[in-house]
């Protein structure tokens, strides 16, 4: 069993979200059970992260401000890129998504399903062109609700 340390475990709308830095940067948010035990904000930049998630909890269009720390491949990395620029409230496809980078839209969801830092990189603004696709590589349960909350928290239509 791999042990994480995390920098702050924290109840939110969505889940339960624990979060990890290194160095001085956010290197990854995971939703975890309730298993996981809350845990106050180990240092300032988890402090940080704590508060940032707060404001876009409270006002969809809150626009984080916080170092990252992202080590995917160069395909990955392009689709987080774009991901960033995708406005809250408004949503892409898979496909137009694929088109603008020059991939395709398996790809495309693949790199969103490895998305270190979800909420921050906003992978939920992306679904498919038939509805509102996966989260996480889930396409139902209590993990696609996540997505479904996010979305509608955006004001983001999907249909």
């Amino acid at each position: 069993m791999l042990f994480v340390s995390y920098a702050a475990v924290i109840d939110t709308p969505p889940g339960r979200l624990a979060i990890s830095t290194d160095e001085g940067c956010l290197v990854g948010i995971d939703y975890v059970d309730n298993r996981t035990s809350l845990l106050e904000p180990a240092t300032q930049l988890a402090r940080t992260v704590v508060h940032q998630l707060g404001q876009y909890f409270n006002d969809p269009c809150y626009r984080f401000d916080l170092p990252l720390m992202t080590s995917g491949s160069s395909h990955q990395e392009k689709v987080w890129k774009q991901l960033r620029s995708i406005k809250p409230g408004d949503t892409m496809t898979y496909g137009q998504l694929a088109v603008r980078i020059g991939s395709g839209a398996r790809a495309v969801g693949n790199s969103c399903r490895q998305n270190p830092v979800p909420i921050i990189i906003p992978c939920h603004r992306v679904v498919a062109a038939s509805g509102i696709g996966g989260y996480g590589g889930h396409v139902n349960g209590k993990v696609l609700g996540r997505k479904h909350w996010l979305l509608e928290h955006e004001g983001a239509s999907y249909q």
